[in-house]
């Protein structure tokens, strides 16, 4: 099976994008849509400042046992009604919770989270709403099976900003020894930064991959230069959030999945600094396929909880580093790119238990 180091390569789930469009506008949605009959999911919010909807209905005390869409939108709190665009899209699919007497009456549970990105591009008003998650969910539905994730300033990541520098959209998988995937798709949209102030390098970039090279020492006064000016420009940093769904092919139940949501924001805590601020909603949900069953062992989750975290790191790291600049009415946000280039990134180095790719699942909806 050849694998695009993303979060589709847990079989059955596909991922869409889609952007604002028109002047002012930058935000989008993203959509990860399970395979048809669902998923088994969680979450953990660890962030002082969450926008959330549905979240209550993965408590594994609660009723729902699985669901078929995750939502991570743009657009703070207003950005949730993409979710609605997603949920009648799911309805007229005959998929989700089964409440009525005739096949078809379904209440398609959607799960959702925001990031802050308000006025970024220039519009405050420029959020998405239930045309942008349905074109979302359209545009996962259209891929095929295991099609790679377009990266970067898409999606839900259009506006995201980490720390000083352009944020994004950013995915990442790990195979496990006796075959089981771990994924991670991350919004990285954070208070914290990503960036060594001291060396320029990524801090997510200890944790994989070869030693990272730092940048030298002219580069890096340039770009810290560079930040300075557009921070100046900027004025006070805005809310943030980072967002995550982690996915497995693995028989997980309700509780696993929760606590693998749960661990998975170390992945978080390593690549950027400080998290889990009053101003982040941090958020990470999971999503376990179940098509590979769990080895007996009590311990056997380990591996599983310990790969998820890693993805999440690498899926942050990538998000950045394929970011593109920003510099318009709404602020100056450069990307880590262009104050460093690849080289000190290892963009093209950072992939394993796969083969690296790109490629577009989106859609524009006004």
């Amino acid at each position: 099976m050849a694998l695009n180091d993303a979060l589709t390569d847990v079989r059955g789930i596909r991922v869409g994008h889609a952007r604002l469009s028109g002047e002012g506008a930058l935000s989008g949605t993203t959509v990860v849509l399970a395979p048809e009959g669902g998923a088994v999911a969680a979450v953990d919010v660890r962030g002082g400042g969450p926008g959330t909807r549905e979240t209550d209905a993965l408590d594994p005390r609660n009723l729902v046992q699985r669901i078929d869409a995750v939502v991570l939108t743009g657009g703070s709190a207003f950005g949730l009604d993409s979710a609605s665009g997603v949920m009648a899209w799911l309805e007229e699919q005959g998929r989700g919770v089964p409440a009525g007497r005739e096949p078809g009456q379904v209440v398609p549970v959607v799960p959702a989270a925001c990031v802050f990105d308000l006025g970024r591009g220039g519009d405050w008003k420029a959020r998405p709403g239930a045309s942008t998650g349905r074109a979302a969910v359209e545009a996962a539905a259209r891929t095929k099976a295991g099609a790679p994730v377009e990266e970067g300033s898409v999606g839900a990541g259009t506006g995201a900003v980490v720390g000083l520098i352009k944020g994004g959209v950013g995915t990442a998988c790990e195979v496990l020894r006796d075959g089981t995937m771990v994924a991670a798709l991350v919004v990285a949209n954070a208070a914290g930064s990503a960036l060594d102030p001291d060396t320029g390098v990524l801090y997510g970039r200890h944790f994989f991959g070869p030693a990272p090279v730092p940048p030298a020492p002219e580069v890096h006064t340039a770009a810290l230069n560079r930040l300075a000016e557009a921070s100046g420009r900027n004025g006070a940093p805005p809310l943030n959030t980072t967002l995550a769904v982690v996915a497995t092919d693995a028989e997980l139940t309700r509780a696993q999945a929760q606590k693998l949501a749960g661990t998975a924001h170390d992945g978080i805590a390593r690549a950027v600094r400080p998290v889990h601020l009053l101003n982040d909603g941090d958020t990470v949900f999971a999503l376990a396929t179940g098509t590979r069953p769990l080895d007996g062992h009590p311990l056997a989750l380990n591996a599983v909880l310990t790969a998820g975290a890693d993805v999440v790191t690498r899926a942050i790291v990538r998000a950045v580093l394929a970011a593109e600049s920003v510099r318009g009415p709404g602020g100056d946000f450069p990307s880590y790119t262009e104050l460093y280039g690849d080289r000190h990134g290892n963009r093209h180095g950072d992939r394993h238990g796969g083969r690296g790719g790109s490629g577009r699942a989106s859609g524009n909806a006004d």
